[in-house]
């Protein structure tokens, strides 16, 4: 009867998470984006809309009207998710991603009562929405370092040597 080898087993996951992890990561932070835009075609369907058009007025000084504006962010989103998704143009869909984290995080600036119930400490779900993005762009910083052929390896100590 063989013993059972906790070592072996946890190395062999290790390793498959650091084969696949970042190619998980990728396609599931563009289905997020994806998604998110996708809803954004739709009025009344994303969460953030209302948020989303006020915020873009601000930045915009006015200058595009809510219904366009709204279409272009869900497009910019949509196009986000398709980049991340296929692994196509990174460079371009991470600019981006960068660019548009920024501008959902200027509500907390703009709207400070309709982000928190307690400012800065209780987050609305507007506010629980923008403060997600902090692991929107975590992600999207390690995908980030792979753009150059990086990537997660496993540590050549640990893997098991065949006999």
């Amino acid at each position: 009867m063989q013993k059972f080898n906790f070592d072996r087993i946890d190395t062999q996951i290790t390793s498959w998470m650091a084969r696949y992890g970042i190619l998980i990561l990728r396609v599931s932070l563009g289905m997020v984006f994806f998604w998110f835009g996708f809803l954004k075609f739709f009025p009344g369907l994303s969460p953030a809309q209302d948020l989303a058009i006020r915020t873009t007025e601000i930045l915009t000084f006015g200058l595009i009207p809510a219904n366009i504006s709204i279409v272009i962010l869900a497009a910019w989103e949509c196009l986000i998710g398709l980049g991340l998704m296929t692994g196509k143009f990174m460079r371009a869909t991470l600019l981006l991603l960068f660019m548009q984290m920024i501008g959902t995080v200027t509500p907390v600036f703009f709207f400070p009562n309709e982000v928190f119930t307690q400012i800065p400490y209780a987050p609305t779900l507007e506010g629980q929405y923008i403060i997600k993005n902090l692991v929107l762009v975590s992600a999207g910083l390690v995908i980030g370092a792979t753009v150059r052929g990086g990537s997660l390896i496993p540590d050549p100590e640990l893997i098991p040597k065949t006999p």
